[in-house]
């Protein structure tokens, strides 16, 4: 952490969250891990009994009300016990919630909202289909209008807790001769009759948060269930994704932190050719490398957090931080994970330490919420609209393509 910015309030929040996190069984960690269970429910429970669901919701539906700087310092300290843990911290409450408080009816809010931050109920996303990743608006889930109510029926995949979850947002097709940004509506679906989720995936990490398939046939929900408004499920869409990448940042940076603690504990007491091995400047320049680019991941996830709670930075620069955040932390936690690894030796790579799981989890970072491709596509995108817009509200910066040598030779700059 960085407790030379944070203020007493936010070192109070960051114990309670803490607390939490060394409040976990060391059992229900293994057990997720080995798939004993897929959805630990009494978590949940647990987080809601302390308040610490909903950091930036408002108070009135149970939240804290608290912005994106206090809601990373709470993901990262969820993260360090358990990836999966996070994970399943996130999407209900910090996700789900998110778009209902957005967009959602007051009827929605209550019915959800406050039952889930308290942790009596669970919810999951439905973004994912089988034909799909990245191709969002491709989606074939269809919807289709009967009187009052809609008919759904499709498939999701890899929805993180569909074992457990009591409700899914769920984006279907109702205009599916529109354009691909008009096609989709987005739905809060109960778990009710038609709706069956499968617990089939075996995943390499990020074990025990009930990821499965979402399968809906004939599913019956009402007109005041939809989130938003219809066929304008991109509104939706878009404002989720600014929890899903920037809240996995904040728990990626909190996620690869033990791995960085292990290993600088081992090789400051590991011996070999008579010496500590945190003296060797193989080993030692792995874990100073490390802890710098730690620093430097949750150094701009904070910055990305200020861009938005100050309201200052324009959307492009908001979404392209964002994209930044999630892409640079995401490679740099996968870079330092290998590299404890590797300093540790042959015994990093056992159960006796849990680095080959923090390994494991960590891979999945890089995929999951947009890949990191399409984070540079939109650090890209973002960035040359950025640029090449003149600011009227700063001055202009000195233009330093000016100072060369022979920079008023035009006919050499040929662009065509």
């Amino acid at each position: 952490m960085f407790p030379f910015i944070l203020t007493d309030e936010q070192k109070k929040l960051r114990d309670e969250a803490r607390a939490l996190s060394n409040w976990v069984p060391k059992e229900m960690i293994l057990d997720m891990d080995a798939e004993k269970i897929q959805f630990p429910k009494e978590y949940l429970v647990e987080a809601g009994k302390r308040n610490l669901l909903g950091i930036r919701l408002p108070k009135k539906y149970g939240g804290r009300g608290l912005g994106w700087v206090e809601n990373a310092i709470v993901a990262e300290e969820v993260g360090v016990c358990s990836y999966s843990l996070a994970c399943l911290w996130g999407v209900g409450a910090d996700i789900v919630c998110d778009a209902i408080v957005s967009f959602g009816s007051e009827e929605l809010k209550q019915e959800i909202v406050v039952p889930l931050l308290k942790g009596e109920v669970y919810a999951a996303e439905g973004l994912t289909e089988p034909r799909g990743g990245s191709d969002f608006f491709g989606a074939t889930t269809r919807a289709k209008k009967d009187g009052t109510d809609w008919i759904i029926n499709g498939q999701k995949r890899f929805i993180v807790g569909a074992e457990g979850a009591d409700w899914f947002l769920v984006y279907a097709v109702t205009n599916p001769d529109g354009p691909a940004h008009r096609r989709l509506t987005a739905f809060m679906v109960p778990r009710s009759e038609g709706v069956e989720t499968r617990y089939i995936y075996g995943l390499m990490g990020v074990r025990g948060g009930g990821a499965g398939r979402l399968i809906l046939t004939d599913v019956r929900v009402p007109d005041r269930y939809i989130v938003g408004t219809l066929n304008n499920g991109v509104e939706v869409f878009m404002r989720m994704m600014i929890p899903e990448r920037l809240g996995t940042a904040a728990m990626t940076v909190g996620a690869v932190r033990p791995a960085i603690e292990i290993a600088t504990n081992y090789t400051a007491r590991r011996k070999a050719f008579g010496q500590f091995i945190n003296r060797f400047q193989a080993v030692g320049f792995k874990v100073a490398d490390s802890v710098m680019r730690l620093d430097a991941a949750r150094a701009l996830v904070y910055a990305t957090c200020l861009a938005i709670d100050t309201g200052k930075a324009s959307p492009g620069q908001v979404r392209r931080m964002i994209s930044e955040s999630k892409k640079f932390v995401t490679e740099t936690a996968w870079d330092i994970a290998n590299d404890c690894m590797q300093v540790m030796g042959g015994i990093g790579y056992t159960d006796i330490y849990p680095l080959e799981r923090i390994v494991r989890d960590i891979r999945l970072s890089m995929i999951w919420v947009g890949t990191n491709e399409v984070m540079q596509l939109i650090i890209q995108t973002e960035w040359y609209k950025e640029f090449l817009k003149k600011t009227a509200d700063e001055p202009e910066s000195r233009n330093v393509e000016a100072d060369a040598r022979n920079a008023d030779e035009t006919e050499e700059k040929v662009f065509e």
